[in-house]
Formats: C-alpha cells, sequence, structure tokens
C-alpha cells in the first residue's frame, strides 16, 4: 500500500534533465489560456526559464532584465518562455504590470516543474517547504538542452544567455 506521503515525495524527487539530452516535451497553458508545446519553438532557441512566483522582487529583476534585451534575443532567434506554478490570471497581471512581451505559462499542476527536476526542498527562517528553484534550460532549434542554469542571479541571466547562444551557434 502506497502512502499519499509517498506519491508526492515521489513526485518530488526528479532529476533535472541532462545538458545533451532531449528536453522534456510539455503542453500547459500559457496566461491567455492557450495550450503551447515544446513542438511550438521547433526550429528556434528556446530559454525556459522556471521562477517561484509572479509579482515578487526577484522574479520580476529576472523577467524586466528579460525583457530589457528581448530585442537581442530575438535576433539571435531565441524564444523566451517562463514557467510558475502561479494561474494565468496572476500571469496576466504580471505581464500588464511589467509590460512583458514573452509567453509565461501557469504550471499550475506542477508538472512541468517536476519534469524539469526544478521543484525542490527550499528552506525560510529554518522552515521548510516545496517550491521552485531559479533554473533555466536554453534548448537548442533541435530541442536538445544545450545548457542548463542553476541558482540563476536574476540580474545576469540575460547577459548569460545572449553570451551562450552566440557561443553555441558559432560551434
Amino acid at each position: 500500500m502506497t502512502s499519499h506521503f509517498a506519491n508526492i515525495l515521489s513526485m518530488t524527487t526528479t532529476t533535472n534533465p541532462k545538458v545533451g539530452s532531449k528536453a522534456p516535451k510539455f503542453k500547459t497553458e500559457d496566461q491567455n489560456g492557450e495550450i503551447k508545446t515544446l513542438e511550438d519553438y521547433k526550429g528556434k532557441w528556446l530559454l525556459l526559464y522556471f521562477y517561484p512566483k509572479d509579482l515578487t522582487p526577484g522574479c520580476t529583476t529576472q523577467a524586466c532584465t528579460l525583457e530589457d534585451n528581448i530585442s537581442k534575443l530575438k535576433k539571435l532567434n531565441v524564444e523566451v518562455v517562463g514557467v510558475s506554478c502561479d494561474d494565468a490570471k496572476k500571469h496576466q497581471k504580471f505581464i500588464e504590470k511589467h509590460s512583458l512581451s514573452f509567453t509565461l505559462l501557469a504550471d499550475t499542476k506542477q508538472e512541468l516543474v517536476n519534469k524539469y527536476g526544478v521543484w525542490v526542498e527550499k528552506s525560510m527562517y529554518g522552515k521548510k517547504y516545496m517550491g521552485i528553484q531559479r533554473d533555466s534550460f536554453l534548448i537548442n532549434p533541435e530541442g536538445i538542452i544545450a545548457k542548463h542554469y542553476i541558482k540563476v542571479k536574476p540580474e545576469a541571466h540575460a547577459a548569460e544567455v545572449i553570451e551562450d547562444v552566440k557561443k553555441f551557434s558559432k560551434e
């Protein structure tokens, strides 16, 4: 007999997909209620970035820094897609408040965060809880993970991605 806790534990002990492997497929609703899949981005670089929560300081810094660099990213054929467990309505508020032009996926059932291994145990003020680790995956136009960014620094992430795409495009 499997307990409910064991089921939850098995869902939260996933590992990250490896660099050089196929990116895990997804089928998830965006901020407009439209279904987005990994296949939608085939032929382009995809920065799939995971962040803890809409409208919080670190997540806002990360999103706005990416938005400030969106034209450079687009010139390099990079699509930016953010993922959190917030719902589509909250994503819309986040997009409107900060004039974001890229897609945010509403992973309300925690399917993507588990597939990508970013749903982890965290700790704040000595209290442990489950949440999203601020990681990103740079996926090449063929759907292969080119780079895994671990515990991203929000203010520096866009520049790092631009540099990496330029480097990978030369290889």
